[in-house]
């Protein structure tokens, strides 16, 4: 028996799997910074009247966004409602906001749920008055109306 062996030409050194964790770390670190969350896509017309006292939300309270206006798409010229991204009845909002809410807010944070309407300044103040009735029936209280800051719109 000889002392030393010879190397075979032939092998490859094991492959190193200690920065395997490293490398799949940084790859999820990396998507998880470049990834855009999906916004609704708007289907109807959105011109945001202008207001003369304008006050920002609260961050950290869940919003609930319910768009109405002219679709901008097809041959109706009523003004439509959209919650999410479905186009929905008068008499639909309140079964699509209560499942808007249990599918999107954490449970703590329900009771601080704000409904913040976006509607277009030539829709007609019966059918806010109307979605504002099913929102008083699925017990959201808090409405906060999007507008443009009438300032920022002249300093423009």
């Amino acid at each position: 028996m000889s002392k030393f062996k010879k190397k075979k030409s032939g092998d490859l050194p094991p492959v190193s799997t200690a920065s395997l964790p490293d490398i799949v770390f940084m790859l999820l670190f990396f998507f998880m910074t470049v990834t855009v969350m999906k916004d609704d896509t708007i289907k109807v017309t959105q011109t945001m009247p202008r207001a003369d006292q304008v006050h920002e939300l609260d961050k950290k309270d869940p919003v609930v966004y319910i768009y109405a206006g002219k679709p901008t798409s097809g041959q109706v010229t009523t003004s439509q409602i959209q919650i999410g991204d479905k186009i929905v009845d008068v008499s639909e909002i309140k079964d699509y906001v209560i499942l808007e809410v249990n599918d999107k807010i954490a449970e703590e944070k329900k009771s601080r749920v704000t409904v913040a309407f976006k509607v277009d300044k030539e829709t007609n103040m019966g059918l806010i008055s109307d979605i504002k009735q099913e929102l008083r029936d699925a017990n959201l209280l808090k409405i906060n109306y999007i507008t443009v800051d009438r300032e920022a719109v002249t300093q423009q």
